[in-house]
C-alpha cells in the first residue's frame, strides 16, 4: 500500500511542477504572451488622474516602427493617436553630452 502512495505523490508532484517548468522555459527562451516578441518600448507616460495615464509606446518590427499614444484607465485602453516612429540618428562625438567646448576646438 505504501508503494501506491509514493507513486501517487510523485504523479501529483510532477503535475504540480509542469506550470512552473513551462514558465521557466518561456523566460529562458524569450517567448512570452502573444505580441510580446516585437520588442515593445514605452517612450513616455503621463499620469492625468489617480487611475488614468496617457502612454506612448513604440511597437512593430525594426524597419516599420510605429508610435501609439494610448489612453489607459483601470477598465480600458484606447488608442488616441498613431504615428510613424522617428528615425534615430547616432550622436556625433562633438555633440555627445559631457564634452567641453575646449575639447571641440
Amino acid at each position: 500500500m505504501s508503494a501506491a502512495w509514493v507513486s501517487l505523490t510523485l504523479v501529483v508532484l510532477v503535475l504540480a511542477l509542469i506550470p512552473v517548468a513551462l514558465k521557466w522555459l518561456q523566460r529562458r527562451m524569450g517567448v512570452g504572451p502573444v505580441g510580446s516578441s516585437m520588442n515593445t518600448k514605452v517612450v513616455a507616460a503621463v499620469a492625468v488622474g489617480p487611475h488614468q495615464r496617457v502612454v506612448t509606446v513604440e511597437v512593430g518590427p525594426p524597419e516599420a516602427r510605429v508610435w501609439l499614444t494610448l489612453g489607459v484607465t483601470a477598465q480600458n485602453i484606447s488608442c488616441l493617436h498613431t504615428s510613424n516612429a522617428p528615425v534615430s540618428t547616432p550622436v556625433a562625438m562633438s555633440d555627445a553630452p559631457g564634452t567641453s567646448l575646449a575639447s571641440r576646438v
